[in-house]
């Protein structure tokens, strides 16, 4: 059954903050990078065309006929029950550890797989073969009486199991008479007991996560939704260093065939910044903590100087884009890339980005660690940036690669940067300085109502998405949420009915409808559809608004995710998985919409 099926988007992230995995609707593992989200995907099938059979960790149940899978309830922990034509029914539980212990979170380079027989006589086999070098290389393998290393590079992993070393190594069927137990991690002896050891650090992983949860601040309705969300965000943060990447996967097309395939592996500070702001206001605050570490690094190396708009997750500044020849892409759809060339590029919206999460260290009673006086100099530094840089051109948040604009929504951005550096100062007692971006701040303003309003014949003016160019983006609907405009502002409502009226597909909004470097978008971008949700509830259409975000809920996968893209037409998920910025729409949205916990009788 599972070598039958083509490749698409139902997958159930799992993962522990330093690793993640994909598994399939088969239950088949079939995208996971070592030693870390941007690492080598030693379980890569998802991208290997038709060559399913390499690089994936699955169990073929003999006579498979269905599966059916789910999480167990508020963690990352997946089940996937498979059923058999003669009746015979396993279980296979999947996580990765991540439990706090000797004082210390326990979250190893490692994958835990557990194999229970329910009903029957069920056969299975165990197909485990993962590859090297982005598909380049088969793995070698060494192994002894209840282990086998697999040499995956630098480092070597070591699969203990209590499962028949023999019947692994030569992919060869057998009964299932007792729980199994798998555990493919680092390459060292495994101490204890094999079993007690695994099914102690599930139960301990299961406890995190719901504790964890119990700490979230959810709306009324949609809480499921919204905590799956929450849940597989904190799995798109490398904990290490604090970074927050966009997706767990490179190179999903955006449309078939359109090469518009993309690492997503990396952390942008325009979608950390999105997703640190949704998690905060579900009171996350962990995430955040340990992300503004990592952007105090960021501003330290560039010391006063251009941020980018991504680094790794260990800082990294060059992300040399190159293709994994070895790899034939999603359904053969290549090219697969490594790297991203974004990292050259102007976006001058990142300083904007930087700020206003940052300045919510200075204020939180909370936070372990308040930011004092010399964090904000160095943040001044920043804002200095996005002074500097506001009327410049970049290649924009959609990333151009073959021309550059003063764009309206970096310029808002940096209004927003030197205005809550106004409110922060205030808060701090200096009124020298809030003066000064005060100033500034309405400097900024002057300007974009000047050179971003258009006027029109016959017709309400609006906002256009570049100081030179007369076209819209949905990102003009970002000027509410940034309180650059109040919802009942009337230009804020000329601009929401055009860009309505120029991008909206039905349930569904695009980035823009203009060409870009690779032609006429060809699908939605599923957060700018989350944009129209707030803003058609903020002008007053809240059952409108109720009734699309329901429809968008419906496009979702079995795990509860989205992708970055969407099919107007088909419905079908396009692009990388699981997007940080699609599920930063629901959180948001669920918040916006959902009736208060005071209706609870």
């Amino acid at each position: 059954m599972a070598e039958t099926l083509a490749a698409n988007l139902e997958l159930w992230p799992v993962g522990n903050c330093q690793v993640s995995g994909l598994i399939d609707r088969t239950g088949a593992l079939v995208w996971g990078c070592v030693p870390r989200v941007d690492g080598d995907p030693v379980f890569c099938s998802l991208l290997n065309g038709d060559k399913r059979d390499e690089g994936v960790w699955r169990f073929e149940l003999e006579g498979q006929v269905s599966a059916r899978q789910e999480y167990i309830r508020n963690t990352p922990i997946l089940i996937t029950t498979l059923t058999a034509e003669d009746g015979s029914v396993v279980e296979v539980l999947d996580f990765c550890p991540r439990f706090e212990g000797k004082g210390r979170m326990y979250r190893p380079v490692a994958f835990g797989r557990i194999v229970r027989p329910i009903a029957g006589h069920p056969r299975i086999k165990v197909c485990l073969k993962p590859l090297k070098n982005y598909g380049a290389q088969t793995v070698e393998t060494t192994n002894g009486t209840n282990h086998v290393r697999y040499l995956v590079g630098r480092q070597a992993l070591r699969l203990s199991t209590d499962a028949p070393v023999g019947y692994v190594l030569e992919q060869r069927s057998f009964r299932v008479e007792d729980d199994l137990h798998f555990f493919l991690g680092p390459d060292e002896p495994f101490i204890g007991s094999l079993r007690e050891e695994i099914r102690r650090m599930e139960q301990s992983t299961r406890n995190y996560w719901q504790t964890w949860v119990r700490g979230l601040a959810t709306p009324l309705e949609w809480q499921d939704e919204v905590i799956r969300c929450a849940i597989t965000l904190k799995l798109c943060q490398h904990e290490e260093t604090g970074a927050i990447v966009a997706a767990l996967t490179t190179s999903i097309p955006e449309a078939a065939n359109s090469e518009r395939n993309w690492d997503y592996r990396y952390c942008w500070i325009r979608d950390s910044y999105y997703t640190v702001q949704a998690l905060n206001r579900l009171g996350a605050l962990d995430v955040m903590e340990k992300y503004l570490g990592y952007l105090r690094n960021i501003v330290d190396g560039a010391k006063g100087g251009q941020i980018q708009p991504l680094y790794s997750v260990m800082g990294e500044s060059e992300l040399d884009e190159t293709i994994a020849k070895y790899l034939a892409g999603y359904r053969g759809m290549g090219p697969v890339r490594v790297g991203n060339a974004a990292y050259k590029q102007i976006q001058h919206d990142a300083y904007g980005q930087i700020v206003l999460p940052t300045v919510q260290g200075f204020i939180d009673r909370r936070l372990l660690r308040i930011a004092n006086d010399r964090d904000f100099e160095s943040l001044e530094e920043v804002g200095e940036m996005a002074w500097k840089m506001h009327d410049q051109p970049d290649a924009g948040l959609w990333e151009f690669r073959t021309r550059q604009e003063v764009h309206t929504y970096s310029a808002v951005m940096s209004w927003a940067a030197c205005d809550r550096l106004a409110n922060t100062s205030e808060r701090l007692g200096k009124p020298d300085r809030a003066r000064l971006w005060r100033e500034r701040a309405d400097a900024i303003r002057a300007r974009i109502e000047k050179d971003a309003w258009v006027e029109e014949d016959g017709a309400d003016g609006h906002y256009k998405a570049s100081f030179e160019s007369d076209y819209l983006d949905a990102s003009l609907l970002q000027m509410i949420d940034l309180k650059f405009l109040k919802p009942d502002d009337p230009r804020f409502q000329a601009t929401f009915a055009a860009i309505e009226k120029e991008l909206r597909r039905g349930e569904h909004m695009l980035r823009y409808a203009a060409e870009d470097d690779f032609g006429a978008p060809e699908t939605a971008f599923n957060v700018c559809t989350f944009w129209l949700i707030e803003a058609l509830h903020v002008a007053g259409r809240s059952e409108e608004a109720r009734g699309l975000f329901t429809t968008m809920l419906g496009y979702t996968t079995g795990s509860g995710m989205l992708s970055e893209d969407l099919d107007w037409e088909t419905g079908e998920l396009w692009g990388n998985f699981p997007q940080t910025y699609s599920l930063v729409g629901i959180i948001n949205c669920a918040g916006l919409l959902s009736k208060p916990w005071s209706e609870v009788r």
